[in-house]
């Protein structure tokens, strides 16, 4: 061993800057967005009563199965959300600046939320959006802004202040992420602790511990290249979960969700 020389080196330089190239993020988006795409379908064709006899099955308690049936169907809306990170690969790969892809989200951002506003206080416009979103919005929303709304501020301060594989990555962990720490949480949650914040103050542990572990595996998945990948997709999963569990300031989770967890990955990547 040379003189002074005290540390093996476990990796090079190269290896640890293999972030996701652009063309495996966007092939990556493409698929799970027509997957998820095809699921919701399927689940869409399932009538009530057998969408209730599927739960059942799966282990869902009597009492439980008509809640968590609207649960799924209410999230299955959030895989739209889906569509952001995958328009934005596309743009990206057909040549379209960051910069340009930013405007574009600003301003749907904003054309969405002043629409939200309107539904809030004109009635013949809150008529018409009702006929689409009034059976998915929870009760709360109903007076207030919608979960939608804070997602499209979330997204699109992500995409403004990440490298598209941390935003991208985010997106996906607030998308996916949430709907799962969701449906567990109504199907087998036993445990709800009130954390005086959120819209409800309930969180279930289950849901959370659901919502971790799919994080965690689709970081891993998207960063399979990362020497040592597993250290910073276990904290970005960790922030992503903690900020839903919690709601720190009481800020929105579809906000406090893709920007924690994209912090923690810059970090991490760093």
């Amino acid at each position: 061993m040379p003189e002074g020389r005290y540390c093996k080196e476990w990796a090079t330089a190269d290896t640890l800057s293999l972030l996701p190239s652009d063309q495996f993020l966007t092939a990556f988006i493409i698929i799970l967005t027509l997957a998820a795409s095809v699921m919701a379908a399927a689940i869409k064709t399932l009538r009530k009563t057998d969408m209730h006899l599927l739960l059942q099955n799966a282990g869902v308690a009597v009492n439980k199965v008509a809640r968590t049936a609207w649960e799924i169907d209410r999230k299955l809306f959030k895989l739209t959300g889906l569509g952001v990170p995958m328009v934005h690969q596309i743009l990206l790969r057909w040549g379209y600046s960051s910069g340009s892809c930013c405007v574009l989200w600003w301003a749907v951002t904003i054309v969405w939320v002043f629409c939200d506003v309107m539904r809030l206080h004109v009635p013949f416009v809150r008529r018409i959006l009702d006929l689409v979103f009034k059976e998915i919005l929870r009760k709360e929303e109903q007076d207030q802004l919608s979960g939608a709304s804070y997602f499209f501020v979330g997204c699109a301060i992500t995409i403004q202040l990440f490298a598209p594989a941390i935003a991208m990555t985010a997106i996906i962990f607030l998308v996916i992420g949430v709907l799962c720490a969701a449906v567990v949480a109504q199907s087998f949650g036993q445990t709800a602790v009130n954390v005086g914040a959120g819209r409800s103050g309930q969180k279930s542990v289950e849901g959370s511990a659901a919502m971790f572990l799919v994080c965690f595996a689709f970081g891993c998945t998207i960063f399979h290249r990362v020497y040592l990948r597993e250290y910073s997709v276990f904290g970005a999963a960790l922030a992503a979960t903690i900020a839903e569990f919690y709601e720190p300031l009481r800020i929105n989770y579809n906000v406090s969700v893709p920007v924690l967890t994209a912090i923690a990955l810059s970090f991490g990547f760093e």
